[in-house]
């Protein structure tokens, strides 16, 4: 069983930074991990993933080179460096954790079996 516990989400001004974790257990069969994250009223959009065994890193075009995500050595933290956010970012973030998932469907929420309950960020001044 795969257990994921997010931290980090909290207040930030326009153009603050953030730094979220997901502490994982029971993952070592886990493909790929990933962050996405809900507004009220949206759908759960992807944010970024990373290949658990090897570290390949995929990021939705809006955060790339302002996003980063990473994880712990050895690995049983995942993270999500945040820099220069913006309002329209608010939302509630989730890690996620894929047994099957492949790089072209890595950015498709249904790919991933096992959920964190989510931490919120909030963008505001």
């Amino acid at each position: 069983q795969v257990q994921l516990v997010e931290s980090g989400g909290g207040l930030v001004q326009p153009g603050g930074s953030l730094k979220l974790s997901c502490a994982a257990s029971g993952h070592t069969g886990s493909r790929y991990m990933g962050w996405f994250r809900q507004a009220p009223g949206k759908e759960r959009e992807f944010v970024a993933a990373i290949r658990w065994n090897g570290g390949h890193t995929y990021y939705t075009e809006s955060v790339e080179g302002r996003f980063t995500i990473s994880r712990s050595n050895p690995k049983t933290t995942l993270y999500l460096q945040m820099n220069n956010l913006n309002p329209e970012e608010t939302a509630g973030y989730f890690c996620a954790a894929g047994l099957r998932t492949i790089l072209s469907m890595a950015s498709n929420p249904k790919e991933y079996e096992f959920w964190g309950q989510g931490t919120q960020v909030t963008v505001s001044s």
